[in-house]
């Protein structure tokens, strides 16, 4: 008896050392997996229901209705309906109301996040398995470089995290924090998943946002690494999705650095210690800052390049000078040696 076909075979590999790779997962605990109904979702949706069985564990799925075009709830149930033939259960379809924060792309990430997390407490999921491709990983680098971002933005997705935001979900592998956020396709490009929705005979569904030109990373998509390709040479996706993974590593040590720094310079007040802290090198300086000032009640998108450098300089270049406002009605301020950040009174200026 002939074996499922190549395409196929890739996918349910990829699953299967995603899932094995996975610690803390214990026998029977559900994953479920995030699927939109487009092919990378799909063969995912398709290879779990397969593989996560066969390893002990159940399969179920959610599909998150965005309701930001005509007809979205019934594509969501039809989307259902497939995972259900597919043999995943549980099955949810999540309805959500998109806002206006952050721009649309960010806006619509953060409700279906936010459905993801109330599905995985629902009913208990140990993990949440997300299709993101290589090509997916390559156009996050490709924004990442437009924006001028640091390292941790160009290391681009991980394969395993904790799904982001939000309460602490259930006790999975992701502990107190959540469950498991795990993206198993991320070695593969999106050719391959379509190649093995159409030997399962599965018809994925084309957003048309991905292909609409208002968005960043449709742009990304279908101009941008299509234009590096062509003046390149082929291979340019996958050399992006290389790069993400060795600045990981970068940026993991980096931050672990910055870690010891900040135990190290931070007093019992909250205080940082100024000369200590000035010492340190650039990249681990900006973490240490970007950590206070976040924990102090700085937004993150807020924060910039900028502010993190007009803080720097109040250790680094120390003349003196007046406090510093930053977003989120936070004030920093240097007083004999010590660098402290917190929000400013009401009706007062800023500092500490």
């Amino acid at each position: 008896m002939a074996g499922p076909a190549p395409a196929v075979a890739d996918v349910r590999r990829a699953v299967r050392a995603g899932l094995a790779g996975l610690a803390g997962l214990e026998p029977g605990a559900l994953v479920l997996v995030a699927c939109s109904g487009g092919a990378d979702s799909l063969a995912l949706a398709a290879a779990t229901a397969s593989v996560a069985p066969r390893a002990g564990l159940r399969a179920g799925a959610v599909t998150v209705d965005h309701g930001l075009q005509e007809g979205s709830a019934a594509r969501a149930g039809a989307v259902a309906g497939v995972l259900r033939r597919l043999g995943l259960d549980p099955v949810e379809v999540a309805a959500v109301r998109v806002g206006g924060r952050g721009g649309p792309e960010a806006a619509a990430r953060d409700a279906r996040y936010a459905a993801l997390r109330s599905a995985a407490a629902a009913h208990g999921a140990a993990a949440v398995l997300l299709g993101h491709t290589r090509d997916d990983q390559a156009e996050t680098v490709l924004l990442g470089l437009a924006r001028g971002s640091g390292a941790r933005s160009l290391a681009g997705m991980a394969a395993v995290g904790v799904l982001p935001g939000g309460p602490a979900g259930p006790g999975g592998p992701g502990g107190a924090q959540g469950p498991a956020l795990l993206r198993p396709l991320l070695g593969l490009d999106r050719g391959t998943t379509r190649a093995a929705c159409a030997a399962l005979g599965l018809a994925p569904w084309d957003d048309p946002h991905n292909a609409d030109p208002a968005y960043a990373r449709a742009r990304a998509r279908h101009r941008a690494l299509p234009a590096l390709e062509a003046a390149l040479g082929p291979g340019v996706a996958a050399a992006l999705a290389r790069t993400a993974d060795l600045l990981r590593d970068d940026a993991d040590a980096l931050d672990a650095w910055a870690s010891r720094a900040a135990a190290a310079c931070t007093g019992p007040d909250g205080t940082l210690d100024a000369a200590g802290l000035a010492a340190e090198p650039a990249a681990v300086r900006r973490r240490v800052l970007r950590r206070a000032a976040l924990a102090a009640g700085c937004p993150a998108g807020a924060l910039t390049a900028g502010h993190l450098a007009a803080l720097d300089g109040l250790l680094t270049r120390w003349r003196g000078q007046g406090p510093l406002d930053l977003p989120g009605g936070v004030g920093a301020a240097r007083r004999c040696g010590r660098l402290s950040l917190a929000r400013r009174a009401a009706g007062g200026g800023s500092g500490a």
